[in-house]
């Protein structure tokens, strides 16, 4: 069983909202609780970036420059599950987004490096 398993990715026109989840399993779930949960993403011919972060208990939300005040990170531990909700999109929000649990506090989450597991990525595509 996949430790991270993302969904919710589609197609959205610009000005759009679109939620995005990732479920935990195995021993990613079995220590869910007690980690950082992050989203990452990565256009094509770019670089992977941050986009947001909660910490393990909930709280402590740090977002990426470019999406802070339209995307909201949430964390549901008793079902192991950690939401994106995404607002105002834009053409340049079209990316795969990949969940990942990492020991980092959230403030220090956009080490990709010290990510402890990744899930497989979900697409997310913005029309103009």
């Amino acid at each position: 069983q996949a430790p991270l398993v993302e969904s919710g990715g589609g197609l959205v026109q610009a000005g759009g909202s679109l939620t995005l989840s990732c479920t935990a399993s195995a021993v990613a779930g079995h220590i869910f609780s007690t980690y950082t949960m992050a989203w990452f993403r990565q256009a094509p011919g770019k670089e992977r970036t941050f986009v947001a972060a909660i910490s393990r208990g909930g709280g402590g939300e740090t977002y990426g420059d470019s999406v802070q005040g339209r995307f909201t990170i949430s964390r549901d531990n008793a079902k192991n599950t950690v939401t994106l909700q995404m607002n105002s999109l834009k053409p340049e929000d079209t990316a795969v987004y990949y969940c990942a649990q990492t020991p980092r506090p959230s403030t220090a989450a956009g080490n990709s490096r010290a990510v402890l597991y990744w899930g497989k990525g979900t697409l997310v595509t913005v029309s103009p």
